[in-house]
């Protein structure tokens, strides 16, 4: 994202043409399921698990920020394909599922501090670059803050045990979905744990509706309550759709690339207002230790004229997000392809 001046981007305009209304492909005369869907779709898992643990040795080389960008990725697109496979999910799988949100959350703060250094270099690389002192202590600060946290991050890392997590969830999916324990077999009958061809539909559309449900209610939670935490919601539902989309989209269902399009741009743009967000938090906190206020005073006073900036730039890309949602022509399509995948899985795949 550019930078203006010596503040933070403001919101882009929005496109000029709405999307076309989502065509609704035709039934096809008899269902089918793919023979091979749930192999596809344990592929899909075994990808994104060997990404996830190969990333680690990345991480903790420390200075190497894309892999943790890339690791956090990882670990929600698995996260989501487990979903699809384990639901719901049997007590050991919750236990897997609960290390990689660790590992995620681990490496959280880490990732702020990058992106936000990264901005910082942006606007103190312009030549038009005014309060140059106040955006070195910016920088200064986040330095400090992001040495502390992946030290932290790296022994709450450490806890998890990639190694043995890899080898078990591997096992599970290398057998065909089915949890297995020491001396048990689990119940053939049981859908939690079993793969059978006449749950494929079923589970797309169940997954389906989990997540746009939550979607669209963290959506209405927003316009009663704009607040920070309730936008971070949205932000953090959109993603969970996105990346069940994207299993979807790997079997060709038509649609799939427009919708992915859209959560991508509401997830950039939501990502740009969360830069803002913990941009100014960070200013906060900054500013609030004492020792800083004695020694910076004047600095002090020029960051909370930032802080106000700020606050000003997030209200506008909080304007957009109502514009690009909800009422929206590019929401409504969305929502009608949706809807029809939810209620015709078969005809959407059978497209495919």
């Amino acid at each position: 994202m550019d930078e203006e001046n010596d503040s933070s981007v403001a919101p882009t305009p929005e496109a000029s043409t709405a999307p076309e209304p989502f065509s609704l492909p035709a039934e096809p005369a008899f269902e089918t399921v793919p023979l091979d869907a749930w192999q596809k779709i344990r592929q899909l898992a075994l990808r994104q698990l060997d990404r996830f643990v190969s990333l680690e040795p990345k991480v903790l080389q420390g200075d190497d920020v894309d892999a943790i960008h890339d690791i956090r990725v990882a670990s929600r697109r698995l996260q989501q394909v487990l979903d699809l496979i384990y639901s719901p999910p049997p007590r050991e799988m919750r236990k897997l599922r609960r290390k990689i949100r660790r590992c995620r959350r681990a490496l959280g703060e880490v990732r702020n501090c990058d992106v936000l250094a990264q901005r910082v270099e942006r606007v103190l690389a312009s030549k038009r670059t005014s309060r140059r002192e106040i955006w070195e202590a910016i920088r200064h600060y986040l330095r400090q803050r992001r040495a502390e946290s992946f030290q932290q991050g790296v022994r709450k890392l450490s806890r998890v045990n990639l190694a043995g997590f890899y080898v078990r969830l591997r096992e599970h999916l290398d057998s065909g979905g089915v949890i297995r324990r020491p001396g048990h077999l689990a119940p053939p009958s049981d859908p939690a744990t079993e793969l059978a061809p006449e749950h494929f539909y079923e589970r797309i559309d169940q997954s389906l509706d989990r997540v746009w449900q939550a979607f669209e209610a963290q959506l209405a939670q927003s316009e009663r309550d704009p607040r920070a935490p309730v936008f971070h919601g949205v932000r953090i539902a959109a993603k969970r759709v996105r990346y069940l989309i994207e299993v979807i989209h790997a079997f060709g269902v038509p649609g799939s690339a427009d919708t992915l399009a859209w959560l991508r741009n509401l997830q950039q743009h939501l990502g740009d207002w969360h830069d803002l967000e913990v941009l100014e938090q960070m200013m906060i906190e900054m500013v609030a230790r004492p020792e800083f206020l004695r020694e910076h005073l004047e600095i002090a006073m020029g960051a909370e004229k930032l802080i106000l900036r700020n606050r000003a730039l997030k209200k506008g890309y909080e304007e957009k997000y109502f514009r690009i949602t909800l009422d929206s022509a590019g929401f409504r399509r969305v929502k009608e392809w949706v809807d029809y995948v939810r209620s015709s899985p078969s005809a959407a795949f059978a497209k495919a």
